[in-house]
């Protein structure tokens, strides 16, 4: 029997690209973007562009199901897509499937410690605390005659939730990477 409260699960992609490529890449990005959000339980894409030269492009592909993720990654679709981008990449295509919501603090690479646990609680909290106040206000506005009701609760979790996965958090932790990444010791 499948569960009714499946998480989603992320596809985690790293791509360093090779010098004065990146407009290319950019432009692959655009055709890749739409081939994924055709496929079936396809959630969203997040690209977190890097901050400093060199430093490698982080695409976030969400799919409501690992087999609906595995539909995607092992198509022949992007196998040639993949192929396409290959000469602009200094190393291949690397890949790794997270479960919920973790990726937001995975470090780019596994020689990277990941953020502390106070800064990824500051940064949830900065991001959690203001939409679940502005989301019920703005619904309240538009649809006073479903606050306090159980569509009203659905309406404000389903917003909160969009708000924080698709925009607050791609944007926050791009925002605040140097401090994310930083160490006591520096």
């Amino acid at each position: 029997m499948p569960q009714s409260h499946q998480q989603h699960v992320t596809l985690v992609i790293t791509h360093r690209i090779a010098p004065a490529s990146e407009a290319l890449y950019e432009a692959w990005l655009n055709k890749i973007m739409p081939q994924a959000g055709s496929f079936t339980g396809h959630l969203g894409v997040n690209v977190i562009r890097p901050s400093r030269s060199g430093d490698p492009y982080t695409i976030l592909v969400r799919f409501d199901t690992l087999e609906n993720l595995n539909a995607w990654h092992n198509s022949e679709l992007r196998k040639e897509l993949v192929k396409e981008v290959s000469p602009l990449l200094l190393q291949n295509d690397n890949t790794e499937v997270r479960p919920g919501a973790e990726f937001w603090f995975t470090p780019p690479a596994a020689n990277v410690r990941p953020p502390a646990r106070w800064k990824q609680y500051l940064l949830t909290l900065l991001v959690i605390y203001p939409s679940t106040h502005i989301v019920p206000w703005f619904w309240g506005q538009i649809l006073p005659h479903l606050k306090g009701t159980e569509g009203g609760h659905i309406l404000n979790d389903a917003s909160v939730v969009g708000l924080v996965v698709f925009l607050w958090m791609p944007v926050i932790t791009r925002v605040f990477h140097s401090w994310l990444t930083r160490t006591s010791a520096q």
